[in-house]
């Protein structure tokens, strides 16, 4: 190799090592925080039993609405003397197995659909898209209460319903994405060279269509977030004695003018995990420069 090549190929490995910089940079501060608190929660909820946490099924009668900050509770108490702190621990447990596994559902069904709708497009694209729009058509929540009755409100029904029906924004970015690597050269020349659609689908469109997909699948997970903790505070979330945020929530309503802090510390935990959630999902999603698209 002469030594105008190995110069040029040196400035353009620096120049992507530059750029691979400068994307991380652009991050920023709000991004690292989210980051730790999204860390923090999930080291928390996931050795709850391990730390020094409260058990969060204990009640005391007679400690009902314990203000906060008081000795040996930190958060105070709920309406039957039950440890704040530990119930906002241990019911993170359940908003976070909803998180890190229902959207995993909806990346493989997304993925799976809008890559077959891209790829093949014409029935197989307009078959799909009215499978879309009839999920569209009915409001997701009163379709999961109506599921959730008949199943049974457990975490595993959750989970696949959940999952099933959060595959939609999944399915039109990949869609969108297969689309538009479709007719690219190597997607081409692999079929010149008699490549299946299954190889060049997994093989040649896949790496392309997950990484946008993937930043996608991050802000999922505060939405099911949101559904899970709006089905409980419903009464249709996971049965007693299972500490949950919105049942939380749900419990200290009645009471927010006497004790506020037993509705707002749940409200508080749940926002700021949404929250995280989103502006993680929002920094991946511009740095990937994902493409969203309609069917």
């Amino acid at each position: 190799m002469s030594k105008t090549a190995v110069a040029a190929l040196t400035k353009q490995n620096g120049a992507a090592s530059t750029n691979e910089k400068r994307n991380w940079s652009r991050l920023g501060i709000v991004f690292w925080i989210a980051v730790s608190w999204v860390c923090i929660i999930t080291f928390s909820a996931a050795f709850a039993d391990f730390l020094p946490f409260q058990d969060p099924l204990k009640t005391n009668l007679r400690n009902t609405f314990g203000k906060m900050f008081t000795e040996g509770h930190i958060l105070g108490t709920d309406p039957v003397g039950r440890d704040m702190l530990g119930r906002i621990v241990y019911g993170a447990q359940v908003s976070l197995k909803i998180a890190y596994t229902a959207p995993l559902i909806s990346l493989v069904l997304g993925v799976t659909f809008g890559m077959c709708a891209g790829y093949f497009r014409g029935k197989v694209d307009g078959a799909i898209g009215i499978f879309v729009d009839a999920i569209l058509a009915f409001p997701n929540i009163v379709a999961i209460m109506a599921i959730l009755f008949f199943l049974g409100p457990t975490l595993l029904n959750m989970i696949l319903v959940l999952g099933f029906f959060g595959m939609v924004g999944d399915l039109r970015v990949a869609r969108a994405n297969t689309i538009l690597y479709a007719k690219r050269e190597f997607v081409l020349a692999a079929r010149a060279q008699g490549a299946s659609h299954l190889r060049i689908m997994f093989k040649e469109l896949l790496p392309n269509v997950i990484i946008p997909v993937l930043a996608l699948a991050v802000i999922g997970m505060s939405r099911v977030i949101v559904i899970e903790g709006i089905l409980s505070f419903l009464g249709v979330g996971l049965p007693p004695p299972n500490p949950t945020w919105g049942k939380m929530i749900s419990e200290g309503y009645s009471e927010m003018g006497y004790a506020p802090h037993v509705t707002f510390v749940p409200a508080a935990a749940m926002f700021f995990t949404i929250l995280s959630f989103n502006l993680i999902g929002d920094r991946l999603r511009t740095l990937t420069n994902a493409k969203t698209g309609q069917l």
